[in-house]
């Protein structure tokens, strides 16, 4: 049984379409990153999930419960941590006294180390947390019942790097135990880092599903070439797999080199035929920035920050 199944899902306001007709399974114990530009339907999708929205058409599936059905919601989400984009707890109360109200709701297995771990300041009043301190809180109370899945709305952002590296390393852990991630984020250096498949959105509908070695590959390599004389441009911008190519002016750094780069989705045998013989002082084969992704799916309109995300 799949841990969450979206069959032809649509949310629509009006004419706008946030969702239409998405269509994927996340299965158990695997990592699955929803990826896609701020506004492209990841949030509507979690909230139609959750139960928060109803669905104008199509079903979602939670744990094997229809969404749509509120006993058995309920049931399923007893299995289920959650960590909405907006937390909006009450100010006026200490962490430890969310703490403790969400350990009546729905149990407290694990929150001893869960703060260990994160750090929230729990004996400050809300109002006086910043950002990060909020969302550190929030993780502690979508894990600390010892849930089955965790659904999660942008996870990261707020976070230190060294509290992101923390978390990265204990939901990686969680899933080798068996508990299946399924969360939206923007910030393409942490797909990377996370996930075992990736479904990217966008404008609402669902462009693709891949494995992340498979997306990676699609994406290509980066090439670049140090050559002691000119290499033949035309044979080498001919060569299939080889976009962007961009070639230095003769004289670079004052050593009559010549660079040249490009993303190569080819062969790399049949590149280094090409390259044979020639007098090169420096060649580098490299993995393309998953942010590549973005720009074959959302075209060159994309601001990318300097962690690998859009904002």
């Amino acid at each position: 049984m799949a841990a969450i199944a979206f069959d032809g899902l649509t949310k629509a306001y009006g004419d706008l379409l946030a969702v239409d007709g998405v269509s994927f399974e996340v299965d158990e114990g695997e990592i699955f990153g929803y990826l896609g530009a701020n506004g492209a339907g990841k949030s509507t999708t979690i909230r139609v999930l959750m139960g928060f929205l109803s669905p104008t058409a199509g079903d979602a599936r939670l744990l094997g419960h229809d969404v749509t059905d509120e006993a058995a919601l309920v049931e399923a989400k007893r299995h289920v941590g959650y960590l909405p984009d907006e937390l909006r707890f009450d100010e006026s109360a200490t962490g430890r006294e969310i703490l403790d109200l969400h350990a009546e709701l729905k149990g407290d297995e694990r929150s001893g180390e869960l703060l260990e771990l994160f750090d929230p300041p729990v004996d400050r009043k809300i109002r006086s947390y910043s950002h990060g301190n909020v969302k550190k809180l929030g993780l502690v109370t979508a894990f600390m019942h010892d849930p089955d899945l965790v659904v999660l709305d942008e996870p990261t952002g707020g976070l230190d790097p060294l509290v992101k590296q923390r978390f990265a390393d204990f939901v990686r852990a969680e899933r080798d135990q068996g508990l299946t991630v399924f969360f939206s984020s923007h910030i393409l250096s942490e797909v990377r880092r996370l996930c075992d498949r990736v479904g990217i959105v966008r404008g609402g509908q669902l462009v693709t599903v891949d494995p992340i070695d498979v997306l990676l590959d699609r994406s290509g390599k980066v090439v670049r070439i140090v050559a002691r004389e000119p290499l033949d441009h035309k044979t080498l911008a001919g060569l299939d797999g080889v976009h962007g190519l961009e070639a230095s002016p003769e004289g670079r750094d004052g050593h009559g080199f010549r660079e040249y780069t490009f993303t190569f989705t080819g062969d790399i045998d049949a590149l280094l035929d090409v390259l044979a013989g020639r007098r090169l002082v420096d060649l580098a084969i490299e993995e393309a920035p998953l942010g590549d992704v973005f720009l074959r799916f959302y075209g060159e309109n994309v601001d990318h920050d300097d962690t690998g995300g859009q904002r």
